[in-house]
């Protein structure tokens, strides 16, 4: 499982950085101010859980089981959440309405809120000190 995480965060993390570029380079001109910082906020939350996923991975603290459950939920919620919020912020270059995405996004922050949670959780239920 500590492969696959590490692989997951890097995946999302070199996403991220692609992402982060393109929005301050080509989607600078011909995004509003508000719809750049709604992108920017998606790249942030990207990174944000590909760094948690580093750390996921190396907790010894956490089981494999415990570990999957948290990259399943990160997962989720880092395509609902931040993968809502570009497809919303560019819906005006790409010509498609997706507004009926709006309610995504809180789910999706919701999954994120929720492996951090069971990170903390499963971390405590544990007896052994490490």
């Amino acid at each position: 499982m500590t492969r696959k995480l590490v692989t997951l965060a890097a995946f999302f993390g070199f996403v991220a950085i692609i992402l982060g570029a393109f929005g301050a380079h080509a989607l600078k001109e011909v995004l509003t101010a508000e719809q750049l910082v709604s992108f920017e906020t998606g790249v942030r939350y990207q990174m944000y859980h590909a760094l948690f996923l580093l750390l996921v991975s190396q907790l010894n603290v956490l089981t494999e089981k415990n570990k999957r459950t948290i990259g399943i939920l990160t997962t989720i919620g880092v395509f609902l959440f931040s993968g809502s919020i570009f497809l919303l912020a560019t819906q005006g270059l790409s010509g498609i309405n997706f507004k009926f995405l709006g309610p995504v996004t809180p789910v999706g922050g919701l999954f994120l809120i929720l492996s951090w949670f069971l990170t903390a959780f499963y971390s405590m239920k544990q007896k052994n000190n490490y």
